[in-house]
């Protein structure tokens, strides 16, 4: 069986939007203060906003060899090969461990948006964790793979 979604993390989209809409009136008053001080303000602006972009989106494609994770522009990324994954479970995020590419205690984590996530334990311990809002979909597609 193969699986392949995307999700994207709007919150982060719009929270973006609505900062840089708050931020983007000082720029003529940073400007006449200072033409460097401006041109760095912008640059920081701009900045913000191709990382919100790149970061809020997660494709996730479960092959029959391997499983594949990767935000906006396909960088970062990770390629688990199945043979490597000696147990798949639905798990609850906790909220304090954000979104992003994330370091947990007992692994890593990429998530874009909410709490629901397949935590992946590998045959040599390490564990990852794929943030996901279809975490019976996504499980039931490793569990699948990982039997055949």
């Amino acid at each position: 069986m193969e699986y392949t979604h995307t999700q994207y993390g709007y919150t982060g989209l719009l929270t973006t939007v609505f900062m840089v809409a708050v931020t983007w009136a000082s720029v003529p008053e940073v400007f006449a203060e200072s033409a460097t001080a401006g041109t760095l303000f912008v640059t920081f602006v701009v900045a913000m906003i191709a990382l919100t972009f790149w970061f809020s989106r997660l494709d996730v494609t479960v092959a029959t060899t391997e499983i594949k994770v990767s935000f906006g522009f396909g960088k970062p990324h990770r390629v688990i090969p199945l043979a490597e994954v000696a147990e798949a479970r639905r798990v609850r995020n906790n909220w304090i461990q954000g979104w992003g590419v994330r370091k947990i205690s007992n692994g890593w984590m990429y998530n874009v948006w909410g709490l629901d996530a397949v935590e992946l334990e590998m045959t040599s311990g390490d564990v990852f964790r794929i943030g996901t809002d279809e975490p019976d979909k996504l499980h039931t597609a490793i569990a699948l793979n990982t039997r055949t």
